[in-house]
């Protein structure tokens, strides 16, 4: 089989569409899970924030080890990843009370399923530059599109058979990832190539220079970029907030687990167009002005549900992830490949799912205090706030460090 076949398309998207099946049940329903296991708002905050922190400090970590020569490789990261999740996942089957059990299995299912995302963005470029013509755009919107799928039919079987759907479900979907992994493997001889997919990672930067592991010297070297980490984690904040606190925004507005499903649905499947169309998107708007225009979509979203009086305003809500995250993803991957030498990368990926996370440490510590103590709208207003933040320091990233930012060919 050629290394240009469409094969590897499918391929990286079932690998992804077995990812996001298992982020569903993992982390949209996070809430869910461990609510029904007697966790209270704070304990299911605390848990969510103790996976992101270690899950932070790794994914920077996990880059290194790759980008340097040895054993540790993108494949490698993966296969591991997958199977210490299935194995976390079959063991929570056999455990119902004990909440020490469930706290450290939980977290380590949840830390690892973020600390191997950005892996899965570096093994897609990686083969691209070995000549495997991998479409990332439609595989990561088909991806989105699982996870869709996933969360409209799980919520109301969550809600008539229990949480432990959950479990078997991920247990499946990493069994099955297990499998595909064993033979996505990049084809002997196959040297590094340049064509004209317009994919990102398909041309690369040229080859040589060096990898800038010194953290002062990388923001030395991309000061808007990691300027905007900054604004990541506030942007992420308010994603994390709703996503993870979703159940009980919903509660208030007379919904359920089912209607838990369907919103999640809603937002997930909005991002299979414009992944998949995103090479055609670019050609028209750049990828700086793009994240420009997810901040805004992202605080649009999360504003929306302050004044949300039923599941209408909800949905509405949901809709403008068409605009936030479905943008902010594909963005991210085509601004790193832009703007960073190759060396860099990898860490350049890595660090964006970062700030991701370090976004989701800081709203799962403050918004599970804020959601016990003072309510639903108090939390609300504060994400909003954190978000109309992120905005601003996006804004003096990518239009005051513009040309600091530039690099030199």
């Amino acid at each position: 089989m050629k290394p240009g076949s469409k094969a590897w398309t499918v391929k990286y998207t079932l690998l992804n569409a077995t990812y996001f099946i298992a982020f569903c049940t993992v982390h949209a329903y996070a809430a869910v899970f461990l609510l029904a296991h007697g966790f209270s708002n704070t304990e299911v905050g605390i848990l969510l924030a103790v996976a992101n922190i270690v899950s932070a400090i790794a994914q920077p970590l996990v880059a290194s080890l790759i980008d340097k020569p040895g054993p540790i490789t993108n494949r490698g990261f993966v296969a591991f990843s997958v199977l210490v999740i299935l194995l976390g996942s079959v063991l929570l089957m056999f455990i119902e009370s004990n909440k020490v059990l469930i706290f450290v299995i939980y977290a380590m299912i949840y830390m690892i399923q973020f600390a191997y995302q950005p892996v899965m963005t570096a093994l897609c470029f990686e083969y691209q530059k070995a000549g495997c013509n991998i479409m990332y755009g439609l595989s990561r919107g088909l991806g989105s599109a699982s996870f869709a799928v996933t969360s409209a039919l799980i919520g109301g079987v969550v809600e008539r058979e229990g949480v432990f759907v959950l479990l078997i479900v991920n247990a499946v979907s990493m069994a099955a990832a297990a499998i595909i992994i064993l033979f996505f493997k990049k084809p002997d001889g196959t040297a590094a190539e340049t064509d004209d997919s317009g994919e990102p990672g398909a041309g690369g930067n040229a080859q040589g220079g060096k990898a800038h592991n010194n953290f002062f010297e990388f923001v030395r070297l991309y000061p808007a970029y990691s300027l905007f980490l900054l604004a990541t984690i506030c942007f992420f904040f308010a994603h994390n907030m709703i996503n993870d606190f979703m159940i009980q925004i919903i509660r208030p507005l007379g919904g359920a687990e089912t209607q838990f499903g369907y919103a999640t649905f809603l937002q997930a499947i909005l991002e299979l167009p414009v992944m998949a169309l995103f090479t055609l998107i670019l050609k028209k708007i750049s990828a700086k002005n793009l994240l420009l225009i997810s901040g805004v979509a992202f605080l649009i979203k999360t504003a929306i549900l302050i004044f949300a009086k039923s599941m209408t305003a909800l949905y509405v809500s949901q809709c403008f992830q068409l605009f936030a995250y479905a943008v902010f993803i594909p963005a991210s991957a085509y601004y790193v490949s832009e703007t960073m030498e190759e060396l860099d990368q990898v860490k350049g990926q890595a660090f964006i799912t970062t700030a991701i996370t370090v976004g989701g440490v800081f709203s799962n510590f403050i918004c599970g205090r804020i959601l016990d103590g003072l309510g639903v709208k108090p939390m609300l207003l504060t994400g909003t706030a954190v978000n109309a933040a992120g905005v601003v320091i996006a804004f003096i990233a990518f239009c005051f460090l513009k040309r600091k930012s530039k690099r030199m060919c």
